[in-house]
């Protein structure tokens, strides 16, 4: 299993706001610079992030986004699971499969799907930004700030 360019970008924009001593929105620009990515891309991901209310946006000069909530409150299945769409592994009804309703493997397959988010779901997003995250996170915000 692969996660989409989507979720890294969402889990990536997440784990940039989590910089605890920031005195000033981080903007969409900030993060495609000290990423390399695209800013097209990532304003889609923003937009979604702020739709799910995992942050919080404001426009205009001075404006940026900053988490909605305490890092600890972000679990890190229901996060990927919706940045991910909840898709399935495997779609039988593309092509179409003869074994459709009867097949053990599209059951196990399911099932697997969910025990990997519920295990994910026992971590939050203050676990991912632990150490050595937290020193990565603190370099990039450091290294802002000498540009």
């Amino acid at each position: 299993m692969q996660l989409t360019h989507f979720t890294d970008l969402g889990l990536r924009v997440l784990i940039y706001l989590t910089f605890p001593d920031r005195t000033e929105p981080v903007t969409i620009s900030e993060i495609a610079s000290q990423f390399d990515i695209s800013r097209n891309h990532l304003v889609k991901v923003v937009h979604f992030l702020a739709q799910q209310q995992w942050i919080v946006t404001t426009r205009g000069k001075g404006g940026g986004m900053a988490l909605a909530q305490p890092i600890d409150k972000y679990k890190l299945g229901q996060l990927i699971s919706t940045l991910e769409g909840h898709t399935e592994l495997i779609d039988c009804a593309k092509p179409a499969c003869g074994l459709k309703g009867n097949c053990q493997l599209k059951h196990i397959l399911d099932r697997a799907h969910k025990v990997f988010y519920e295990a994910l779901d026992a971590y939050t997003l203050k676990d991912a930004v632990a150490t050595p995250t937290r020193e990565a996170i603190i370099s990039l915000h450091q290294l802002r700030l000498s540009r």
